[in-house]
């Protein structure tokens, strides 16, 4: 058997980093060449990565949610010797020395290896290769590089639990807490140990627990706890993390590689002991012996929630930072009577329906958008500032803003202009969706001239949009509402929309966004008027 080495490959257009998602397979797993073996999310979408090889999973090196930069080794297979992809299908450069199986980086290392850095020269064939470290190059996770930066934590004195020893964000945490316990002084009485403090706030522990929860006293077995490395399958080590449990404290007998190897099943009776171990300390404290570890339950129920900053939210952060930056914005507020548009799209809705397209009004106000541009057209401009000069666009690629889970996404229809109402709905529906899904290519959201977004569909009614940068004019729709308007001397119910309009001032003025809006309302509140378009 040979042993594959695969490195996160470049999923996106320039490309550094991607965050693991999930995994679809686990250590022991069959695989075929291009089933997807695990999911990661760019700064634009979650993709599924493929096994380049037919063979077994031998390891998986990042965790889960863990952020890997593009050509680290993300998992290892066992292939049929002589069979299995080439270095240049596991996202490998030929001729990089890391393209390289395992067993021949083994072989290759001899003397070389670095002090303390991996496999020596006489390392076991079978034994799992430990990850090259360069130049004592810390094997850790980008984000716990910065958490230890943010916590003043060494990131040389943190001993890794992930596999082949890679520091994660919790050991980080850990060593910090230890840190803090260190210098804490000793309470009269004795105080409660890191270990009682951690599961109190629900942290993963990283040492023995006290109050009968001793290392041996989980799952039971001859293998020590506390160990410096644990083999177990990412979902054992979600397990772990949800029951607050340190992998390497789990007793276990089994073995896999010549490493220590914890089940699931383990997991969950390990914390099962603990569980009844602080059950044991919460009555003593009730009966007045432990204070202080009761006093930290308490300041655990009111710890702060951290949430990753990255992916598809921290692209939208600095893409949003850049544009509020650069363009000075200003908003113009206006308001469209249209209750004949939603007459004519009540109308129009049933003939969509029976050719299976979903009509909103959302297609009709993009026809109308386009009609205005045309007219008008520094609106559908950007500015080169390196050559000092506005381009304005001979295309119409109307950007659609939409909500997902991670975040505002644009998918972008191009030439808007070219096409009739049905069709923009269709394609328009379609991105929307796959948007919401995931599963939107970088390409489709890309090249816009002009960006429409619909904050009135949570029912919001004005607002001041940000600019699509380098876009140069954004127009946010507010709640299509019935409010009293007079008509004819009389006031009556009309349906009325509100349009929010950013520019960039440095492109258009202030006058010309509102000839803008007006031309734009005017095709609102007569649809007919389109049909000359």
């Amino acid at each position: 058997m040979a042993r594959r080495e695969f490195k996160l490959p470049d999923v996106g257009e320039g490309l550094t980093e991607a965050e693991i998602v999930s995994w679809l397979v686990e250590v022991g797993d069959t695989v075929s060449e291009d089933q997807p073996v695990a999911e990661v999310e760019t700064d634009k979408a979650v993709v599924e990565v493929p096994a380049p090889v037919d063979g077994t999973v031998a390891e998986i090196r990042a965790e889960e949610g863990e952020m890997v930069p593009v050509g680290e080794v993300i998992i290892v297979f066992e292939t049929e010797s002589g069979g299995g992809a080439t270095a240049a299908e596991e996202g490998v450069e030929p001729g990089d020395a890391e393209g390289t199986t395992a067993t021949e980086q083994a072989g290759e290392a001899g003397a070389e290896a670095e002090p303390g850095g991996g496999a020596s020269a006489d390392t076991d064939a079978g034994a799992e290769a430990e990850p090259e470290t360069p130049e004592g190059r810390v094997f850790a996770a980008p984000s716990a590089r910065r958490l230890a930066r943010e916590l003043g934590v060494d990131i040389a004195s943190v001993e890794g639990s992930g596999p082949g020893g890679r520091i994660s964000e919790a050991d980080v945490r850990a060593r910090a807490e230890d840190s803090r316990e260190a210098a804490a002084p000793s309470v009269e009485g004795g105080s409660a140990s890191s270990a009682t403090r951690r599961v109190s706030g629900g942290e993963g522990n990283e040492g023995q627990q006290t109050g009968g929860a001793s290392a041996g006293g989980g799952a039971g077995g001859p293998t020590p706890a506390g160990r410096d490395r644990t083999l177990a399958a990412p979902a054992t080590r979600r397990i772990a993390e949800e029951r607050g449990v340190d992998i390497d404290d789990v007793p276990t007998d089994l073995e896999r590689e010549g490493q220590p190897f914890v089940e699931a099943e383990q997991v969950v009776e390990y914390a099962e002991a603990q569980q009844r171990a602080q059950a044991a300390d919460a009555a003593a404290v009730e009966a007045g012996g432990e204070t202080e570890a009761a006093g930290a339950g308490v300041s655990a129920a009111g710890e702060d929630e951290r949430v990753p900053y990255r992916g598809v939210r921290r692209t939208i952060g600095q893409q949003m930072e850049r544009s509020k930056y650069t363009a000075p914005h200003v908003t113009h507020h206006d308001e469209a009577d249209v209750t004949d548009l939603v007459e004519a799209r009540g109308e129009l809705a049933a003939v969509a329906e029976e050719r299976g397209i979903r009509l909103t009004y959302l297609p009709i106000i993009a026809k109308a958008v386009v009609a205005a541009l045309k007219e008008f057209p520094y609106l559908n401009s950007q500015l080169d500032e390196d050559s000092e000069e506005i381009v304005l666009r001979g295309e119409y690629n109307l950007g659609i803003a939409v909500g997902t889970d991670a975040g505002l996404m644009v998918p972008v229809v191009e030439g808007a202009d070219r096409k009739g109402t049905l069709q923009l709905a269709s394609e328009m529906n379609e991105l929307i969706e796959k948007a919401r899904e995931r599963t939107i290519a970088r390409d489709e959201m890309q090249g816009g001239t002009f960006t429409i977004t619909n904050f009135g569909a949570i029912g919001g009614e004005y607002a001041t949009p940000i600019i699509n940068y380098p876009e140069t004019a954004i127009l946010g729709l507010g709640a299509i509402k019935q409010k009293p308007r007079v008509v004819d001397g009389e006031v009556v119910p009309r349906h009325v929309l509100t349009l929010s309009l950013s520019i960039d001032h440095r492109v258009i003025d202030g006058a010309e966004a509102a000839r803008f809006t007006n031309r734009l309302i005017e095709y609102l509140e007569n649809p007919t008027l389109l049909l000359l378009e």
